[in-house]
């Protein structure tokens, strides 16, 4: 099924003709839920990776955090599968609505963890991105790559998983690697991506306040100028008007490619190769939701009539991932060079 985002409650545009100039395209990617092959463009799904290239390994540290307990990708996908099998039995009415005395035996065998790795750790798969579903993906210029591949280190380092990027040129690939490894341990269930399927759609996105000129933030700030926009206000926004502009109209939440970049968990800073120094571009924007309370005006029209969530079942998590706590993690390319480092960025 696709995805469609609403329109946009106002032109933001009509109201201040000087941010046209700044409109970027970017790529809502629209993970759900699906049985992705090496074939498919997808989140957390099996990657096209070739049968004589090694697999990735994280060489740490991998330090115990003193608290958490390490589990393996198959107690995280059991546990998820007995409280998605609550959540089935409470929205069917059927009994038991809790824990059956087997579930229960399970949970508690699960929560005893895992030894913590003392070794390197197998790099788990994140995204695989090809051209032909993701037109806009901006490849460095020394490569003609049309898929794009992140994996990273299921433990923090020191605050987030590590990231590694590859490119690649999918028809050189004849015979991909069939049965990868897999790590034996994950620092946190959030760091396990549920496989997706990719339903990508354009969006057109403006800079964050904090991008714009002091004059620009100031106007953005106006109620009084909002209110000329028409039905599409929302007055509740009057006391911070400049909010509504961030919430609803200038960059899309969840998973995307390109676009604008999100600030709010710092202030904007450079984004600059550390290789040659140049302007970093954005990537691919890896989200814990895809959308939220402050921003439930882009839920896509599909989705709409299923977003009410329960305990064991959250519409706007389809991956069910949680970084940092519910932030997004955000990655930047070198347009020169694949060869140089990508740069990673927490918001």
């Amino acid at each position: 099924m696709s995805r469609t985002t609403p329109p946009r409650p106002v032109d933001v545009t009509a109201v201040f003709p000087q941010l046209a100039a700044l409109a970027r395209t970017a790529t809502r990617l629209h993970p759900r839920p699906g049985a992705p092959t090496p074939h498919h463009s997808s989140v957390g799904g099996p990657l096209l990776w070739p049968a004589d290239q090694p697999w990735p390994h994280c060489t740490g540290p991998h330090d115990w955090d003193g608290f958490n307990e390490a589990l393996s990708p198959d107690d995280i996908r059991l546990q998820r599968d007995i409280r998605a099998s609550i959540a089935a039995r409470r929205a069917s009415g059927t009994h038991p609505p809790h824990h059956t005395p087997d579930e229960r035996a399970l949970e508690e065998r699960i929560s005893t963890g895992r030894p913590w790795p003392e070794g390197p750790v197998a790099m788990l798969p994140v995204a695989q991105l090809f051209a032909r579903d993701v037109p806009l993906l901006r490849a460095p210029e020394d490569t003609d790559a049309d898929l794009l591949q992140v994996l990273w280190c299921p433990f923090d380092h020191p605050d987030h998983p590590t990231t590694a990027t590859y490119w690649r040129s999918s028809p050189a690939i004849s015979n991909s690697l069939s049965s990868p490894p897999a790590p034996d341990a994950l620092q946190f269930p959030g760091y396990l991506p549920d496989p997706c399927l990719l339903t990508p759609e354009e969006v057109t996105e403006y800079p964050n306040p904090l991008e714009l000129s002091t004059d620009d933030q100031q106007q953005l700030k106006d109620a009084a100028r909002w209110r000329q926009a028409g039905p599409g206000w929302d007055e509740a926004y009057a006391p911070a008007a400049d909010e509504f502009y961030r919430n609803q109209l200038s960059t899309s939440p969840g998973w995307k490619a390109g676009g604008w970049t999100r600030w709010g968990l710092t202030d904007p800073k450079p984004r600059r190769c550390s290789t040659c120094d140049s302007d970093m571009y954005p990537l691919l924007t890896i989200a814990s939701l895809e959308w939220s309370s402050a921003t439930a005006s882009w839920i896509p029209m599909e989705d709409q009539a299923t977003v009410a969530p329960s305990p064991y079942s959250q519409p706007s998590n389809p991956t069910l991932l949680d970084l940092a706590r519910g932030y997004d993690l955000q990655l930047y390319m070198c347009p020169v060079s694949a060869e140089h480092p990508h740069l990673e960025l927490i918001q």
